[in-house]
């Protein structure tokens, strides 16, 4: 029983990702957390190997029907690599309380993003119609991104959309295609320091990763046809309630720690 549920938690993770070009692990990593117990520092590496088998699912789909920038992701990729790297060290410092904590606070930011930020008006709707602009705010973000990857296991995607889509005035289903395009190696990035450490348990992942693959072939013909809008703000509403759990949850393994 508990294989199904882990491969059907996968398979919503998966379809959520890849509609959103968010990777699913800003969703598998509370699910694993809160519902099925799972140590914080086991749940993020088995949440980025998900992210790596979301995007490899989900890409494909999206570079033949040309909503995916090659160009943009492989400029912007470097950097999130780079940035992965570093949130891998600097996760072996961290305590798993914090992590929540950040998780809480980074999940609440990314529900009001989606909550309160408006589309830009008229996008288009293939790569032949616009042109990327600011650079320089995508590649530093980009690093941001991929550090809170690594620490998170969120795979960066949370961040690169709205990053790509308010910050470069990229479409917003392109930037979420081009994210999908990016986060597997991201993932594949981060989650190298947590296994060196011995915190990826197959035994978790091997479930995960077939619901996973299921949900984000879905998700990726799903998506051309979804409304965005009314998707992201009914998917903004759980992450409000996910923010507040994990906080509560993290905030209960830190203030013992702080009082002492």
């Amino acid at each position: 029983m508990t294989v199904l549920l882990l491969m059907v938690a996968g398979g919503l993770a998966g379809s959520l990702g890849a509609m959103l070009g968010i990777g699913g692990g800003i969703v598998l990593v509370p699910a694993l957390v809160l519902l099925f117990g799972i140590p914080v520092e086991d749940a993020v590496p088995a949440s980025l190997m998900c992210v790596v088998a979301n995007s490899c699912a989900a890409a494909a789909g999206y570079v033949h029907n040309h909503l995916s920038d090659i160009r943009l992701g492989l400029t912007l990729e470097l950097s999130t690599v780079l940035g992965a790297i570093f949130g891998g060290l600097v996760a072996a410092m961290v305590a798993p309380a914090m992590v929540a904590v950040v998780f809480g606070l980074f999940t609440f930011y990314v529900a009001l993003q989606m909550l309160l930020l408006r589309a830009p008006r008229q996008e288009p709707a293939t790569l032949d119609d616009y042109s990327p602009t600011n650079y320089p705010l995508g590649i530093s973000g980009s690093f941001v991104a991929g550090g809170l990857s690594a620490l998170l296991g969120v795979g960066g995607g949370p961040l690169k959309v709205p990053l790509m889509s308010y910050g470069m005035r990229v479409p917003f289903k392109v930037a979420s295609a081009t994210s999908n395009l990016m986060i597997g190696v991201t993932g594949a990035a981060s989650v190298a320091a947590y296994a060196l450490r011995g915190h990826l348990k197959l035994a978790l992942v091997s479930p995960l990763v077939v619901g996973v693959l299921g949900g984000a072939y879905v998700g990726s013909l799903l998506m051309p046809k979804v409304p965005t809008p009314v998707l992201k703000k009914l998917f903004a509403l759980v992450l409000l309630v996910v923010a507040s759990q994990m906080l509560w949850k993290g905030g209960a393994g830190l203030w013992p720690n702080m009082l002492k």
